[in-house]
């Protein structure tokens, strides 16, 4: 627990810091809207090409990793159906309870892979990325179309949107390097080695700059029942399938820190298009980073 603690400290720390400087002002709010544009656009690919494009992951591991989050994702589903079944929220707040019981922040998730579980951990953490996040949207949309009815939701564009999504892009691309093990050349390794070392700082601190505190204020039962489900319940749900399928090592520990992570921040644009409760998305979204300063050592700890 201690190492735990010791790794996982510098990614909240990031985290934090990057809140405090956005609320003061530091070095400008606009830095802050494009870093973030220049992280998402720019580092993370060529991070994720440069890592995963450097790893040698056996064949198995990607049908193992399919395997494991189809069985994550649909077995949370049906959770988180069932806690609707049982409070019936109005649609819009389901929605949002939804998406922060199910997705992920993929930033950290990236630089918690990195601190705990080194290189080789850092890229089946990309590999998840690349089969997460497009069954996530889809799931998430259908489920929008489901219950918010903000008018017809455009598949298409659901689709070009996956399809063009750098992380995906990025994690292909590294996949792809690896498989044909094509290696990089010193001067494209020199331009995107400093590319992927500024990744994760900055990504972590737009995170921070990103939280709305404000919006926790008078949490409700939405809110806590959401974030009850991600940080604990979504960990342990997760390890108990990865022992019924029989996998072990570091395919779980990947598989739980994925679980464990506080939701996506993306979620609020999704709440806000589609018709969620984008207020109550802005609650989840930032109380569920802080508290996952608390839950995901304290979690790996007892699962790892």
């Amino acid at each position: 627990m201690p190492v735990m603690v010791q790794a996982l400290t510098p990614v909240f720390a990031l985290i934090l810091l990057g809140h405090l400087f956005r609320r003061w002002h530091f070095p400008g709010d606009d830095f802050w809207i494009q870093a973030e544009r220049f992280t998402y656009y720019v580092l993370f690919p060529a991070m994720l090409i440069f890592k995963l494009g450097q790893a040698r992951v056996p064949a198995s591991a990607y049908g193992d990793i399919l395997i494991l989050i189809v069985a994550m994702l649909v077995t949370m589903a049906l959770l988180l159906a069932i806690l609707q079944w049982i409070w019936r929220w109005p649609g819009p707040v389901f929605s949002s309870v939804f998406q922060g019981g199910i997705r992920f922040n993929s930033y950290v998730a990236l630089a918690a892979a990195g601190m705990l579980l080194g290189d080789e951990g850092l890229s089946l953490i990309a590999i998840a990325v690349a089969v997460k996040v497009p069954l996530l949207n889809l799931l998430c949309i259908l489920m929008f179309s489901m219950v918010a009815g903000n008018g017809a939701v455009k598949l298409r564009a659901v689709l070009r949107a996956i399809v063009s999504n750098p992380l995906i892009i990025g994690s292909v691309v590294g996949m792809v390097w690896s498989y044909f093990r094509i290696g990089f050349h010193p001067l494209m390794a020199g331009i995107l080695e400093p590319l992927s070392d500024l990744a994760l700082p900055l990504g972590l601190m737009t995170v921070g700059a990103g939280l709305q505190l404000k919006a926790l204020r008078g949490a409700s039962m939405p809110f806590l029942v959401s974030s009850a489900a991600k940080l604990v319940g979504f960990p342990l749900l997760t390890a108990g399938l990865a022992m019924l399928l029989g996998m072990e090592g570091l395919m779980v520990q990947v598989a739980v820190l994925l679980a464990a992570l506080p939701t996506a921040t993306s979620s609020y644009i999704l709440a806000r298009q589609l018709g969620g409760d984008a207020s109550l998305m802005a609650g989840i979204i930032s109380g569920q980073t802080l508290l996952a300063m608390v839950t995901i050592p304290l979690l790996l700890g007892m699962l790892w």
